[in-house]
């Protein structure tokens, strides 16, 4: 099970057991402090009481290895790791009271020899993931699901509703899996499993529900506000930057790395190496503007151009490295530019985490607006509506909104129809509430059952979120902190980064900045239309306005192009592939045709199809048995 994470942890490994118990703990490392043995896990703590593996860092672990000296708690210190601090403060103040103390990225896992139990942890937002299920009487529990699926009695099974949520969402929501029995943690809890039991206690020691629902912060003036996020930017920066490997940033040229960059830059003395991909299709490239930013701060900044052949070969790899179904097409580029960077350095800092904190995302206004416009009409007036549209045809569509909503045609290549638009409109009529309504605009796919007949009803993921939010637009921010950026931003960047042995590390994530942010009120996040307003008072003090203010453009790749072009053979051959489990789930000739009206450049299909593709190959690749 270790050996399948080797890329995770290429540096070393081990295992512990205690075969009277029953248990063993396996691990790769990826030796970023202290590269000793003294670094070396599981480690034990300094009483034997607790053994522990950790993925990820504590950033603050200095400060808490000054405290257990002031204390008189410190032990006789081996080395100068943060998992060697960790399991002291584990003795001195037992496991949970610890983790609240903890600023940090990780999934951990406690044996207690005493109480015989094994405790899972996951950090606050969810950068580093953490599965775990009940198998033949076991409890299994890995970085990555590809750990569970080597056990020798693992079964795969798949979950039909994890399946259905997959079509719609175009990733599989914790605490789902694509299998039964296995479920991912969820960010900010911790599990107790007891090796006798079936059952598993489940504590969350961190809310961002809780935190958003707390009253409004109120500043003296705009300036301390700017101040404060400075601050609190500036130190998770400074804690981030720590590590005895070369450290580098991700650099896309948008608000949010480049306030990364600025901040690293500021407290570095030689050039911050920085890293970025383009495209050589304009509407998709960032990398210019990238370029200006690397200048305007002096970076050492290193590029790629990605073509259409360079994702015909990662491709193939997608459904190893990501071990369940995962459709967002932004895990090409990322996979590419992680991989750039890795030879250089062995840790990136991102600036993921900017849209949901601070209102990035143009869906928050416009969402905000269109439930404005329909949220008062009744509902039974609302489907009346929706019916009636639904009953035309679709050419007929096409002709009645060809000027309000138009093709937008690229090179003679009709982009996504008005009857397109209004088919998800018609979805949008139709919800019952505002987390309905939520999550028929974040959904890619109009209607997967078309797809998949014999799928159960979607449901709406538990995202915690119901709350009464003061605004739409921050009820969408708040889902999106607690679904959207853990389960399909968070698992891009973590499974394309590790898969070449490179650690992120996202300052804005930080959970000091998280809850600063959630007790903003919603003037400090938008103002005037200008999103990230805060965000950008910061940034403006290191680089002119002038260089970062321009329309959000995503981290999107011509999937639809390449689709038609270098990757319309690769599309075509898996649609008519040999039949598999995946034909439970997907009805071929209906995927046939929104293929065939793809290619022929009837609309725009990318994103329902680049959904089912991903299911098709790695339903594939599931079957074949293969273990990574």
């Amino acid at each position: 099970m270790a050996a399948t994470l080797m890329h995770r942890g290429p540096d070393d490994a081990g295992l512990w057991s205690d075969s009277a118990a029953g248990v063993c703990l396996g691990f790769r490392r990826l030796a970023i402090m202290d590269r000793t043995d003294s670094g070396h896990q599981p480690m034990l703590s300094p009483s034997q009481r607790y053994v522990t593996v950790i993925n990820g860092e504590i950033y603050n672990f200095e400060e808490l290895r000054r405290e257990l000296e002031v204390s008189g708690l410190a032990p006789l210190w081996r080395g100068r790791s943060d998992t060697e601090v960790l399991v002291a403060c584990f003795d001195a103040w037992g496991v949970k009271a610890t983790i609240r103390e903890c600023v940090g990225m990780f999934a951990i896992a406690v044996w207690d020899r005493q109480q015989r139990t094994l405790m899972l942890i996951r950090d606050r937002i969810g950068e580093k993931p953490l599965y775990f299920g009940r198998v033949r009487g076991m409890w299994l529990f890995g970085s990555e699901l590809k750990a569970l699926v080597a056990h020798p009695a693992f079964e795969r099974t798949i979950d039909p509703d994890s399946v259905a949520t997959y079509m719609r969402l175009g990733y599989i929501p914790a605490p789902q899996t694509i299998y039964l029995g296995v479920k991912k943690l969820r960010p900010g809890c911790m599990v107790t499993l007891d090796l006798t039991v079936k059952e598993e206690a489940e504590h969350c020691y961190w809310s961002a529900l809780e935190i958003a629902s707390e009253s409004r912060r109120v500043f003296q003036s705009d300036q301390d506000a700017i101040d404060e996020a400075a601050a609190l930017i500036s130190n998770a920066v400074s804690q981030q930057r720590v590590a005895d490997r070369p450290v580098g940033a991700l650099l896309s040229g948008g608000i949010d790395s480049s306030s990364v960059v600025a901040l690293m830059q500021a407290q570095e003395s030689s050039p911050t190496k920085t890293f970025s991909i383009g495209f050589h299709e304009k509407s998709f490239d960032e990398a210019r503007f990238a370029r200006q930013v690397a200048r305007h701060f002096g970076t050492d900044h290193t590029e790629l151009y990605a073509t259409a052949a360079d994702a015909k070969a990662v491709i193939p790899l997608l459904p190893e490295i990501y071990d369940e179904p995962f459709a967002d097409t932004s895990q090409i580029p990322t996979y590419l530019v992680a991989r750039l960077a890795r030879t250089a350095v062995a840790v990136v800092l991102t600036g993921d985490g900017g849209d949901e904190l601070l209102g990035g995302y143009p869906r928050y206004s416009m969402g905000s607006r269109l439930w404005g416009a329909i949220g008062r009409i009744p509902l039974q007036r609302r489907a009346v509506a929706a019916d009636l549209l639904q009953k035309l045809a679709p050419a007929s569509l096409d002709r009645m909104f060809a000027r309000a909503l138009p093709h937008n045609e690229i090179s003679g290549v009709r982009g996504i129809r008005p009857a397109q638009k209004i088919s998800k409109f018609v979805r949008v009529l139709k919800s019952n509430d505002l987390a309905d309504f939520y999550f028929q605009l974040l959904s890619p796919w109009a209607a997967p059952q078309l797809l998949a007949p014999g799928l159960r009803s979607y449901r709406v993921p538990d995202s915690g979120a119901n709350w009464s939010a003061p605004s739409v637009f921050e009820d969408f921010m708040l889902r999106d902190l607690m679904g959207y950026l853990p389960d399909d931003i968070l698992v891009k960047t973590d499974r394309a980064a590790m898969a070449v042995g490179l650690e992120t590390r996202m300052p804005l994530l930080d959970h000091r900045f998280a809850e600063f942010t959630l007790r903003l009120p919603l003037s400090m996040k938008t103002r005037g239309g200008v999103s990230k307003w805060l965000l950008r008072q910061v940034l403006a003090r290191h680089i002119p306005n002038a260089m970062v203010d321009r329309p959000k453009m995503g981290f999107g790749v011509p999937i639809g192009a390449w689709l038609r072009g270098p990757l319309r053979t690769w599309a075509s051959d898996l649609v008519a592939s040999e039949r598999n489990q995946a034909d439970q789930f997907l009805d071929r000739l209906a995927l046939t045709h929104m293929l065939d009206d793809h290619l022929a450049g009837v609309c725009d299909s990318s994103q329902p199809l680049w959904t089912a593709l991903m299911f098709l190959a790695w339903t594939r690749r599931s079957q074949a048995g293969l273990r990574p």
